[in-house]
């Protein structure tokens, strides 16, 4: 069996962690609230999908990135 090339051992938030965690939840999160925010919203043309799209998870995607960034910070070891 090879020898690991690296490895790491942070010290405080593992950064790699919350980003992974926020990527995934802002996606489990983030697609149905965007989903459901746009069924009252007229989107007639692909750019105000996109536009709409933007608008509503840039903020998911905020709250999310805090949200998991406090609980790592919360229980780290």
């Amino acid at each position: 069996m090879p020898e690991p090339v690296e490895t790491t051992s942070p010290d405080g938030v593992d950064y790699g962690w919350v980003m992974q965690t926020t990527f995934v939840a802002t996606i489990l999160v983030g697609a149905p609230v965007v989903v459901l925010l746009s069924t009252a919203a007229p989107l007639p043309t692909w750019a105000d999908r996109v536009e709409f799209a933007i608008r509503v998870g840039a903020p998911v995607w905020l709250v999310t990135s805090i949200v998991v960034f406090a609980y790592a910070k919360r229980t780290q070891t």
